[in-house]
């Protein structure tokens, strides 16, 4: 198991992408803290229509260890109570993956500054803070890792001005931290999923899912699964020498962008 008995938090986890790398970190062995505003996943009109278990359910049938703790990342005391909680129930951290995202349909005439707020508390400052709370503890792991969960918007326009600034924002955090952490043995990398099947996409239409199809070059769209194996890597000893950059998991679809 590449990940046994390491301490991990996934934010966003009951859902989606961080359903999927919570569920991997928990096959790989690591002992897991879900955290998200609810605990049951959302289902969508496309995607994940069928989802019913909590992650930790799915933790619990892989007979790993995992606990959910209601968290906003957006609250500061929310973050450090899920920080503290971690650390009294399993004895340290070694994992942050900072995945909570959300995103703002709209052009520049069209997001509301209450919108724009909003995407970047909860995809880029919730990031910052929660690896700032994060770090004195990470300091205290031989193992210390720091995953944000970006996407491929940071390289390109047309997904919402918010949404792409902030996940552009979180590959510079990562590469900042990295150089500061990096004397301590800790890493800070960015994975950049292309179109995964996940609830969040309820926004497109079955057209517009079908010409996402179309553009990748690998035959179908992107899992959570993939995602949690990109994870999982980053998160294990085979990437002790990667720090700041910026992993894209897309089956290829940047490369016609």
């Amino acid at each position: 198991m590449r990940l046994k008995n390491r301490i991990a938090i996934v934010t966003g986890g009951s859902s989606g992408i961080g359903r999927g790398i919570s569920i991997e970190f928990a096959r790989e062995g690591a002992k897991m803290v879900v955290a998200d505003i609810q605990e049951n996943p959302r289902r969508g009109r496309y995607h994940e229509t069928d989802v019913r278990t909590t992650t930790v359910e799915e933790i619990d049938k892989l007979s790993a260890e995992g606990i959910f703790v209601r968290t906003d990342v957006v609250r500061e005391a929310d973050l450090q109570r899920l920080i503290q909680r971690t650390v009294d129930h399993f004895g340290g951290l070694d994992i942050l993956v900072n995945n909570a995202g959300i995103s703002a349909q709209g052009t520049s005439q069209e997001t509301s500054l209450d919108d724009w707020d909003r995407v970047m508390a909860v995809n880029l400052r919730a990031a910052f803070a929660a690896t700032k709370i994060a770090v004195p503890h990470l300091r205290n792991s031989t193992h210390g890792r720091i995953i944000h969960v970006a996407s491929i918007a940071a390289y390109f326009g047309g997904a919402g001005p918010s949404y792409s600034a902030t996940k552009a924002g979180l590959v510079n955090l990562a590469r900042d931290t990295a150089l500061e952490l990096g004397e301590y043995g800790i890493t800070t990398n960015v994975i950049c999923p292309g179109y995964i099947e996940t609830a969040l996409q309820d926004h497109q239409t079955p057209d517009q899912i079908e010409r996402n199809r179309q553009q990748i070059p690998l035959p179908r769209l992107g899992t959570p699964h993939d995602i949690g194996r990109a994870a999982v890597f980053l998160g294990s000893d085979d990437a002790t020498w990667i720090t700041g950059i910026a992993l894209i998991v897309d089956g290829g679809h940047i490369c016609r962008l």
